[in-house]
């Protein structure tokens, strides 16, 4: 690869430096003061491409704006149009320059990973793959895998635990009494069994869900033959989920192969391009990215700048499906085949289930943009300086934050509220009673909120955030730390929200989990305000499910002190007889006739009302 600059002066001359330039394909940089890099180009023939920068007349405004900033030309000179490409998103993912179409880069992809091991773990993997075992992926989201591993565990039973944590069982943990692991630690089921289960499992994220449910029928025919009905119905309750599982993803198809659909769309000045991932057939999820465009870009333009950027460091699948044609499709095809090593295909005129993918994958984007459009422009700021502060790989999706509110350690009540990509969420606002605990003990508080929001989780009745915020010091994040690790939850990072000083907002310090130190961000930063907004939320939905509590405890009905005397049976009972006076004129003959109240019931209520 040859290596030819322009020269350096403070005054650069175009004309002089055209006169020597090549006509061979590779690379060009336009670079500003103090060498910043203003844009990164290809061209089939550099000088003619770079010539077309200093006519007379500029194609619009922003080049025109860039070329007066221009102090120097580099160009690198490469074997071919395609490797000029490749080498052209390397070069913009390095220099980043305010003139070239830039999408946010991931640092890591996740993946499924399960381990080589009698007993293989079922697991969220980021990073180099190193360790023995097979991995599933790349997925969309850290949300997708998480979500597919909550599913797996669901239908198959597979353990999450480390090995270490695996070798030290004397006893079954909360995995298995939540019906999320078969409890191999404890010999609970032997190896052939488990490895039918990882089978299973396996077949499932290759797409080979009929296979599975064909092994299913079998055994559990195999199961009613023996008389083992118990065994059958669990299977079938199996094959049941698993077609519910079948017919929502339609996308799913045996021997569908590797595809990527790409679709985008632009309004308003903004663009939204989402990619829905593809393989063995099952569809592992989409993903949204908005990336910063110049309103004069075309699309076909746009979408070899995603392309080029979106695979730099990705596996590249044998198919890309894309809604707009892009520009030079032969080159780009050419650069993504030399980046897989194996063919590649482009194509955007489809046909049958691909046309059907296509067309959902262009309904998601416009409905995702519509959305964006419609008030995410103030949140959207906020989630990415969330992503900056904390260092995250995206823009966090799902957020929760949890709070403790008591009156001197009376009527104590947890609330975690929900926040996403819209703000509150608030139908997946929860609040906890807190019982039997020391009163006013916060740290074993916050534990028993956790352990129950997050067990809940686990067995399949909710999404896991990609943050989860504690109002609280290290002390509360402690507390998180450990019952994440107890029910084997990972991928969630912990962040603790303290205090600052004399309680002023914007003097708050953040207890990061994976952080030495703890951080205090600047007093104006967004990523500030949309803590302080969250925090804010927990703390007052946490204080009004204190005080209606505290309300309820100090107003109590003597029918609440009443073994087996629930809600209704109260509201029947005060209904029947036109309130609680009526009840208690009421014999026990009498009470016995009303609905739902039995005779043993009805003479606990009569003395309980009478003991005196």
């Amino acid at each position: 690869m040859i290596i030819s600059e322009g020269p350096r002066s403070e005054a650069f001359d175009p004309r002089r430096f055209l006169a020597d330039l090549t006509t061979q394909p590779g690379v060009y940089r336009m670079v500003g003061e103090e060498g910043v890099v203003l844009y990164v180009g290809k061209a089939k023939n550099l000088k003619k491409r770079v010539s077309s920068y200093f006519r007379p007349t500029v194609a619009n405004a922003r080049i025109a704006a860039m070329v007066a900033q221009i102090r120097d030309v580099q160009v690198i000179v490469t074997r071919s149009e395609a490797e000029a490409l490749l080498l052209e998103n390397n070069l913009i993912k390095e220099h980043r320059p305010r003139y070239n179409i830039l999408f946010r880069d991931d640092k890591s992809y996740p993946y499924i990973f399960i381990s080589h091991h009698p007993y293989p773990r079922l697991a969220f993997h980021r990073g180099a793959r190193k360790a023995a075992g097979r991995y599933f992926g790349p997925y969309p989201s850290g949300g997708a895998v998480r979500e597919t591993i909550q599913l797996l565990q669901k239908l198959f039973l597979i353990r999450p635990c480390e090995d270490s944590f695996f070798q030290n069982r004397s006893r079954a943990c909360l995995q298995y009494q939540i019906q999320r692991c078969s409890g191999p630690c404890v010999g609970l089921i032997d190896a052939d069994a488990y490895g039918v289960d990882v089978g299973h499992a396996v077949d499932f994220l290759e797409g080979r869900s009929e296979r599975i449910i064909a092994d299913l029928v079998q055994g559990m025919e195999r199961a009613a033959a023996a008389l083992d009905y118990e065994q059958a119905a669990r299977i079938r309750d199996q094959i049941a989920r698993l077609r519910q599982l079948s017919e929502r993803q339609y996308v799913n198809a045996e021997g569908g192969g590797d595809v990527d659909i790409i679709a985008l769309a632009r309004e308003a000045g903004e663009v939204c391009v989402q990619v829905f991932s593809i393989r063995g057939g099952l569809n592992l999820g989409n993903r949204s990215l908005f990336p910063r465009v110049p309103d004069d870009v075309a699309d076909g333009s746009l979408m070899t700048a995603f392309l080029g950027q979106y695979y730099l460091n990705r596996e590249v699948p044998s198919r890309l499906i894309l809604s707009h044609p892009p520009e030079d499709r032969a080159v780009l095809e050419d650069m993504l085949t030399l980046r897989r090593g194996q063919k590649v295909t482009l194509a955007w005129q489809v046909r049958g289930d691909r046309a059907r993918w296509l067309e959902m994958a262009i309904r998601n984007v416009r409905m995702t943009l519509a959305t964006r459009l419609a008030g995410r422009a103030g949140m959207r700021e906020r989630l990415e300086a969330l992503q900056d502060a904390l260092d995250l790989d995206d823009p966090p999706r799902r957020m929760e934050c949890f709070d403790i509110s008591h009156t001197q350690g009376e009527a104590t009540v947890a609330s975690c509220v929900v926040f996403d990509e819209e703000g509150p969420l608030k139908s997946d606002y929860r609040r906890f009673n807190i019982k039997d605990i020391t009163p006013g003990d916060d740290y074993a508080a916050m534990r028993q909120a956790l352990m129950r929001r997050y067990t809940r989780l686990k067995a399949g009745e909710g999404k896991l955030p990609d943050v989860l915020f504690i109002d609280g010091g290290k002390g509360q994040v402690r507390q998180a730390l450990e019952v994440l690790e107890t029910l084997q939850v990972s991928g969630v990072m912990v962040v603790g929200v303290a205090k600052g000083e004399d309680r002023r907002p914007g003097m708050e310090t953040l207890i990061l989990s994976d952080a030495a130190q703890p951080s205090i961000l600047p007093p104006g930063s967004r990523a500030l305000h949309l803590i302080q907004q969250i925090r804010d939320e927990a703390h007052r939905f946490a204080v009004t499910g204190h005080r209606q509590r505290r309300a309820r405890a100090r107003s109590t009905s003597p029918l609440e002190q009443i073994p087996g005397m629930g809600p209704k049976r109260r509201q029947q009972l005060l209904k029947h007889f036109g309130g609680l006076q009526g009840v208690c004129r009421a014999d026990v003959e009498a009470l016995a006739k009303v609905p739902g109240i039995s005779r043993k019931l009805a003479q606990q209520i009569f003395d309980s009302l009478h003991d005196d």
